[in-house]
């Protein structure tokens, strides 16, 4: 039976250089029990993924409203740093957390939501790279694969893309 049957989950991609696997899996494991998926980006181009992958966004990320999602994921990648200073982004991020939806980010974009002020005080991992810009802003770095502080839940990178998608899986139901 699917789990997640009647979920809707706001997946957020960069518009160019998303990281493949940290899309891939989380979407992949989220279908599977049932939940519905909307892609969104600054841009309706195609974007194309750090290996290739191409994604289509269903929705501009200025047009999501968090009322309508059950979770919001800021996929990683190099270009996921498009969205660190965003302030659409930050507002579906505060909103999701405010409304006690599971709000979370893999990679570097776990910046986004530090910037959005949700991280601080909060365990959050990040992709090591980042970690001492990520401590800047009052975060409790764990260097875990993947944490979670409540309904806050951070990957660090590709390697933790399943145990991200799982993570998110649980805290849905």
């Amino acid at each position: 039976m699917a789990s997640l049957s009647g979920k809707k989950v706001l997946v957020i991609i960069a518009s160019q250089k998303f990281r493949d696997e940290e899309y891939q899996k989380p979407r992949e494991l989220l279908e599977r029990e049932g939940a519905e998926i909307t892609v969104a980006s600054s841009s309706l181009a195609e974007s194309t993924g750090m290996l290739g992958l191409k994604v289509k966004p269903d929705i501009l990320l200025s047009s999501a409203r968090m009322e309508a999602y059950d979770a919001v994921v800021f996929v990683g990648g190099l270009g996921s740093t498009e969205y660190w200073e965003n302030p659409a982004a930050h507002a579906l991020a505060r909103k999701a957390l405010e409304s006690g939806k599971p709000t979370s980010a893999i990679c570097l974009a776990p910046m986004t939501l530090a910037n959005a002020g949700l991280l601080k005080g909060k365990k959050a991992t990040i992709w090591k790279d980042a970690a001492g810009d990520f401590k800047t802003k009052g975060v409790v770095y764990t260097g875990k694969p993947v944490e979670q502080d409540g309904k806050l839940i951070t990957g660090s990178g590709p390697d933790a893309a399943e145990a991200f998608g799982r993570a998110l899986i649980e805290a849905l139901r």
